[in-house]
């Protein structure tokens, strides 16, 4: 499954160590290090039309990618303006699964193994029949990156572990998108209409890996 982590939290709208000057440090790549009322944030100049703002999924990054004419001062004003959403998403992200994952010990990964291990063949033998497809070598591994992925010529999937933190649904949601790849490689229309007709609520399933 190509999808990956999602990495971040999106607002409309490497760190300063302490004592850092607000107008922070203008680095390689057009990278930025401000301290904005304590709080450390990175900015990234590119060809965008307006600011973004971006929370790390666990809650420790402040992000900001900005239009290249924009001032630091600007941008400051706006991390100000924004930062009553910002603790917000922090506290959430502190307690997510993903910010569990980040501080896990070797005995947790193993015990999110074994539950995901016990789970998706299961799954696997009951969507084959229903989708027409039959799966391959099933692996599993501690991922960063990516829910799963699929090998279409192989019919090897593999499965990532820290989907045990997640409702059920989730885990059974990427069985079925990494079944559905042995149908369609990529994730263009026939991939979705396919997602479609075996799992109507595929995306409210995704969401909540968000």
């Amino acid at each position: 499954m190509s999808q990956g982590f999602c990495d971040a939290q999106r607002g409309s709208g490497a760190l300063a160590p302490a004592g850092r000057s607000a107008r922070g440090r203008r680095a390689g790549d057009a990278a930025v290090e401000l301290l904005v009322d304590g709080l450390p944030v990175r900015l990234t100049r590119k060809r965008v039309k307006n600011l973004n703002l971006r929370i790390a999924r666990t809650g420790g990054c402040v992000e900001v990618s900005a239009p290249l004419h924009v001032r630091d001062q600007d941008v400051e004003r706006f991390v100000r303006e924004k930062r009553t959403w910002i603790d917000q998403k922090r506290a959430q992200a502190a307690s997510s699964p993903a910010a569990r994952a980040a501080q896990a010990s070797p005995e947790q990964v193993a015990a999110w193994r074994a539950v995901v291990e016990a789970c998706a063949p299961v799954l696997v033998e009951a969507w084959e029949p229903i989708m027409g497809v039959k799966a391959g070598k099933l692996a599993y591994r501690n991922m960063t990156s990516r829910w799963g992925s699929c090998q279409p010529s192989t019919g090897r999937i593999c499965l990532n572990v820290r989907l045990a933190l997640y409702p059920p649904e989730c885990l059974e949601y990427v069985v079925v998108h990494e079944l559905c790849h042995l149908l369609e490689r990529g994730h263009g229309p026939r991939f979705k209409e396919l997602m479609d007709t075996f799992m109507p609520d595929w995306r409210e399933r995704r969401d909540k890996l968000q």
